[in-house]
This record gives C-alpha cells, sequence and structure tokens, in this order.
C-alpha cells in the first residue's frame, strides 16, 4: 500500500528539462551573470568618465568666476579712489 501512495518519479530528466519555459531556462543559464558582469563594468567607466567631464567643467567655471569676480582689498579701494578723483576734478 505504501508504495502505491508514493508518486513515481521517471530517471529521465529530459522530460522535465524541455517542460521549462523560455524564461525559466534563461534565469538557470549563465547569461545574467554575463550580462550582470558587462552592465557593472560599463556602469563603472561611465561614471568615472562622467565625473571627469564634471570635474573639468568646474575647473573651467572656477576660472572663469576668479576673472570675473570683484577682487577683495587694494583694488576695490584704488576704483572708490578713482571715482572720488573724478569726482574732485568736476567740482
Amino acid at each position: 500500500m505504501v508504495i502505491r501512495s508514493l508518486p513515481r518519479v521517471e530517471d529521465n530528466i529530459d522530460k522535465y528539462e524541455n517542460g521549462r519555459g523560455r524564461l525559466e531556462r534563461w534565469l538557470v543559464s549563465e547569461l545574467p551573470e554575463k550580462a550582470d558582469l558587462f552592465l557593472s563594468s560599463f556602469l563603472a567607466k561611465w561614471l568615472r568618465k562622467t565625473k571627469v567631464f564634471l570635474l573639468k567643467i568646474d575647473n573651467i567655471l572656477s576660472e572663469h568666476l576668479k576673472k570675473v569676480a570683484p577682487s577683495s582689498g587694494s583694488k576695490s579701494e584704488s576704483s572708490m579712489n578713482a571715482f572720488r578723483d573724478m569726482k574732485e576734478k568736476e567740482e
């Protein structure tokens, strides 16, 4: 009685592999690992190149701002003195 109640298992495994769907076969294969390695290396390279590009842009903008920004100290005072001199000449 016990033997009849147990499910029968066939020795032919190919029958079960053919019954798998495409998605299940793809998930079990090595392709997802290869795709993951490719994407992670591509993303790492792309992020490094993007970082270098942004740093270059930052340097360019910083240099431009140094040229454009008003400088503190003697130059600003000398420009104020120049305006005072002009005002004195008009009087």
